[in-house]
């Protein structure tokens, strides 16, 4: 079923509009989910708590693309769920690592009190994102989205994990001179 379809049936308030969501992206949810928690058991509850909101919350919105709303909604619900344990040693570390790695180049967000500007923030990094090239592009959001390891990376794109880390490391510097030019 095609993405505007399913948006149209939970705007009908059909309840199969969440197992096509199922159907459709439910292994996508879980993937996201279990990269941030590390647990079979709390990734399946983000999957279902992810319905949950995607049903109290279209309508009122009505998503120009399912898949990436789908995902904001998954990453948030584990990141909930991470910060409400408390847990550490959940995540395999990713979570601690990822923002280490990113406070050299993101602005703090408390510097950034204004919607408005975090919503300028939120487009020139999807601006950024999307001039890099696929590779790049891909690995950086395995590592920062999904909060995939760099060891599984490197191992999902056939490299070293010093070279995944290089390349992170010159695509954060890109990213911190792009932001500086951008006004943040």
């Amino acid at each position: 079923m095609e993405d505007k379809q399913i948006v149209e049936l939970y705007w009908a308030r059909q309840e199969n509009a969440i197992s096509e969501t199922d159907k459709k992206y439910g292994r996508y949810c879980y993937y996201i989910a279990n990269g941030i928690l590390c647990s079979d058991e709390d990734s399946k509850e983000v999957v279902n708590d992810t319905y949950l909101k995607l049903w109290n919350t279209i309508p009122p919105k009505r998503p120009e693309a399912l898949k990436p709303y789908v995902g904001m909604i998954s990453s948030q619900t584990a990141l909930d769920r991470y910060e409400a344990r408390g847990a550490a040693k959940r995540g395999n570390g990713q979570i601690p690592a990822v923002l280490d790695e990113l406070a050299e180049c993101i602005p703090d967000s408390s510097t950034c009190d204004d919607i408005g500007d975090n919503i300028a923030l939120s487009d020139a990094m999807n601006r950024f994102i999307a001039s890099l090239p696929k590779k790049t592009r891909n690995i950086f959001l395995k590592r920062y989205f999904y909060l995939v390891s760099v060891t599984d990376v490197a191992k999902e794109y056939s490299m070293s994990e010093s070279s995944v880390g290089m390349l992170m490391l010159r695509t954060r510097k890109k990213l911190k001179h792009f932001l500086q030019k951008e006004g943040f």
